[in-house]
């Protein structure tokens, strides 16, 4: 049987310092991603970045606060968003299939069902790329997931992923709370020391942080699923992850 990764991509990770959409980043992963197909590992991609690609479509030069401005930036951004990953995937004969989650599908067992048969539909194809996003357009603080860290836990353990990889800016865990120090390969509790040890938000552009990867880890540990964090912007990274090379902090929490 294939092996089943869903790959979670931060907003840091997949905009530029001007704040635009980093389409040749985006590229860099979609090549990426082509290799692991080729290879039997089926991919669902959680990515963040559409409030950023609508801020950049509306001149907007801070995040807004306001929840309706929010909601129209990302409404904005998902299509632009979408159209880059279609582009690099289309260069390996590749579609990507957008799917847009909040809590209240999460947590209806109809939804999660007709979720799931499609995903798996989508993967068993072997020529589909499923990219879930919060829709963000619609959520509010009722049936907001809050950030997409949790969902793509939510979605490993939904699809029944063998792994959850949680890219973004940093090398994974750190020794010490302002992400210096030294690397902690291996996680086998979250405990307070653990907690400590996560930092606050990113940016502007970027509201998570290592504590809500902390938190994806245990949710995707309760579905039984093991979870790595690494640094997107490392050369081929998921390529050397497939090869097992040990890279990132990996949370074996079962």
């Amino acid at each position: 049987m294939a092996k089943r990764w869903v790959i979670k991509l931060g907003s840091g990770l997949l905009t530029r310092a001007d704040g635009k959409v980093d389409r040749v980043q985006i590229g860099r992963i979609t090549d990426q991603v082509a290799v692991l197909m080729k290879r039997g590992i089926e991919v669902v991609i959680v990515s963040s970045g559409a409030v950023a690609a609508g801020m950049t479509a509306m001149k907007l030069e801070k995040r807004p606060k306001d929840a309706r401005e929010l909601q129209a930036c990302a409404t904005v951004g998902q299509p632009e968003l979408m159209s880059a990953y279609g582009t690099h995937l289309a260069r390996h004969q590749l579609l990507g299939a957008q799917m847009l989650l909040t809590y209240w599908d999460l947590d209806s067992h109809a939804c999660t069902r007709n979720a799931r048969a499609t995903l798996d539909l989508l993967l068993k194809r072997k020529k589909f790329v499923p990219i879930i996003n919060e829709n963000d357009a619609i959520a509010d603080e009722e049936i907001r997931v809050g950030d997409n860290d949790r969902l793509s836990a939510h979605v490993a353990a939904l699809v029944g992923a063998d792994l959850l990889v949680i890219l973004s800016g940093v090398d994974g865990l750190m020794t010490r709370s302002d992400g210096t120090g030294k690397l902690i390969p291996a996680v086998k509790e979250i405990n307070s020391s653990l907690r400590a040890l996560a930092g606050g938000a990113g940016s502007e552009r970027n509201v998570g942080g290592m504590v809500t990867k902390l938190q994806a880890a245990e949710i995707a540990a309760e579905g039984k699923v093991d979870t790595i964090i690494a640094n997107g912007r490392r050369k081929n990274v998921l390529i050397e992850l497939a090869a097992k090379k040990k890279i990132g902090t990996r949370f074996s929490l079962r």
